[in-house]
């Protein structure tokens, strides 16, 4: 499948970015998957509920609207808080159920998947999904078929492609703003980055945002705003606002450093962005792109 050149996407006045969160639990990131299997899930503390509620208390503070892409693993176990999510105007959108990566299913997998994620989130959310968001950015270029089945399964926009060079996801030379990928109406909305020195640099959250100081973040996204006047992505994980989260043994030295690094800086960091910047949900920020026929 090939890929058309990227598309701008018009703004006028204040630029507003997308705010979003990626609702997982702090055992089920890709970075200890091979220290923690799926079987044993269920034994683990959850906390992703009391975080999640206290990332919600803190955009109430700032109005601001987000989405939420929501494993269905976690939906199944917490419907209360998928319905707080919807109550409080934020976007309901799917992370696949449970953390799988795309690149690792067969399109017959894939389907299963997301349709089963789908279904679920509408039912316990009573509104409808449009949005998805593969585990760990793993849409790239061995399985740009996953497109064509996502639009198939009923969604509108996916929000998985990194275009940056990582050691567990990325591509690279894929479109820096949001494209249609060649056979279908669905929209991908890649994370942002940044050009320069001929390569895209990460500016969309993740633990880069907690890894970096502050203020070059902010520097990066602003550029993204006001030179390239288009709007920005960022995300994170409420595992991450969670600096007393238990310890997970058995874990490299890298996963550590890149999971654990900053948890307890989060909270004010994450106050700061929202304040910095104008921010809404992926529908909204996009609505112009979705709007458009298919």
């Amino acid at each position: 499948m090939s890929r058309p050149a990227g598309l701008p996407v018009p703004v006028a006045g204040p630029v507003r970015n997308a705010m979003t969160v990626d609702v997982e639990d702090y055992f089920q990131v890709q970075a200890f998957a091979a220290c923690v299997a799926r079987a044993d899930w269920d034994g683990f503390a959850s906390r992703v509920e009391v975080n999640t509620d206290r990332i919600l208390a803190q955009f109430d503070a700032a109005g601001v609207a987000a989405t939420f892409f929501t494993l269905g693993w976690v939906a199944q176990r917490h419907p209360a808080l998928v319905r707080r999510i919807v109550a409080a105007g934020h976007e309901l959108a799917s992370h696949g159920w449970d953390h799988t990566r795309a690149d690792a299913q067969d399109p017959a997998a894939f389907r299963a998947d997301i349709g089963r994620t789908r279904r679920l989130l509408e039912d316990i959310g009573g509104v409808a999904v449009a949005g998805y968001r593969a585990a760990t950015f793993s849409i790239g270029a061995r399985n740009l078929w996953a497109f064509g089945v996502l639009e198939e399964e009923g969604y509108r926009y996916s929000s998985s492609v990194n275009p940056i060079r990582h050691d567990l996801y990325g591509m690279p030379d894929a479109p820096r703003s949001p494209f249609r990928p060649a056979g279908t109406g669905l929209w991908e909305i890649p994370m942002t980055t940044l050009r320069a020195g001929g390569r895209n640099l990460p500016c969309s959250g993740g633990g880069y945002f907690r890894l970096l100081p502050y203020r070059l973040f902010r520097a990066g996204l602003r550029r993204v705003n006001r030179s390239e006047q288009r709007p920005g992505i960022f995300y994170f994980h409420p595992w991450e606002v969670d600096p007393d989260q238990p310890r997970i043994a058995g874990v490299g030295w890298k996963s550590r450093f890149r999971h654990y690094t900053n948890l307890h800086r989060m909270s004010g960091r994450l106050n700061r962005l929202l304040g910095d910047f104008a921010w809404g949900r992926m529908d909204q920020v996009f609505a112009g792109l979705l709007a458009a026929p298919q």
